[in-house]
């Protein structure tokens, strides 16, 4: 038991680190307390609109729910503050048919003998590509790998393994693996700024690309 309550806080440390912030013992011990529950919950909308609220508490900037918004991962120009995108998500009208797509993916693999491991990169890659929050993202994404191993029962139960751990050491990896899937889709991807700085995105292919993963 020392040694998984070990590994737990230590997962909860990475995933936050990942996203570059320390936050409060109290925040923290609230994750640790999520990523352990992983598996019990049934993978849903209300689940993942849940999962949100436990990651970022109480916002100031942001309101909870889908996005409502364009979406991008990259940077901003040093002059003009125009987007460089790395990655653009999903156009927000598509979100909730997306998730409802990946939720039932999710249903089938965990009916089926598939590979744990291929079912929960499946399923958290999907979640973080499509991108339906404004803010969480990352470590929601983190979460489902902890939640589909262990609806599968491939890790004994109140047993995590250190996936945010192992990511965080391995960061350069893990993001040519994102970088991979999303760049060879922008070009795919007709878009323009928006006057916040954001991305719009202008064509319905958009959601097709989000289809496969």
């Amino acid at each position: 038991m020392r040694a998984a309550a070990f590994l737990l806080v230590k997962d909860s440390k990475a995933s936050y680190a990942i996203e570059g912030e320390n936050p409060p013992q109290n925040r923290l011990q609230r994750w640790d307390s999520t990523i352990g529950q992983a598996g019990r919950n049934h993978l849903s909308k209300k689940e993942l609109l849940r999962l949100q609220t436990l990651v970022i508490e109480k916002p100031r900037f942001i309101k909870y729910g889908w996005r409502e918004q364009g979406g991008f991962v990259g940077e901003h120009d040093r002059v003009h503050g125009t987007p460089i995108p790395d990655h653009i998500s999903a156009r927000w009208q598509d979100i909730e048919t997306l998730i409802d797509v990946l939720i039932e993916t999710n249903d089938k693999l965990q009916r089926s003998d598939f590979d744990p491991v291929l079912a929960a990169t499946i399923i958290a890659f999907g979640f973080v590509l499509i991108h339906p929050f404004v803010d969480g993202n990352g470590r929601i994404h983190r979460y489902l790998i902890h939640h589909v191993l262990a609806k599968k029962g491939f890790n004994k139960k109140n047993l995590i393994f250190p996936v945010s751990a192992a990511i965080l050491e391995r960061i350069p990896e893990y993001q040519e693996v994102l970088e991979n899937y999303s760049k060879p889709r922008l070009e795919l991807i007709e878009w323009q700024p928006t006057p916040d700085n954001n991305v719009e995105v202008l064509n319905q292919i958009n959601a097709n690309i989000f289809d496969y993963w």
